[in-house]
């Protein structure tokens, strides 16, 4: 079983829209790996009221249990998301973009 962490841009995003865009992805992603997946709990609402760098401080905790890291939406202008997606890849996790 693949654990999977999901990055996404949360910025000048509503919950709904950050759910609903994480709801599409794991769709995506129990089909890619047959089900086969256990998706790491890596938005948590609890952390909005955190500074952006702890946030991302807490993520790379999650992100340390992946053996998949999923990066979705417009990742790319997402500073939290950049620093995920060259963590992952300096320590060797498996990166997929959707």
């Amino acid at each position: 079983m693949k654990k999977i962490f999901i990055s996404q841009p949360m910025r000048n995003k509503t919950q709904e829209q950050i759910v609903n865009a994480r709801n599409e992805a794991v769709a995506v992603i129990r089909e890619k790996y047959n089900d086969d997946v256990t998706i790491l709990e890596s938005y948590k609402p609890e952390f909005k009221d955190l500074p952006p760098i702890a946030c991302l401080g807490e993520s790379l905790k999650i992100m340390a249990e992946a053996d998949v890291v999923v990066f979705i939406g417009d990742w790319t202008s997402a500073r939290g998301c950049e620093i995920e997606h060259e963590v992952a890849d300096k320590y060797g996790k498996t990166i997929v973009e959707i």
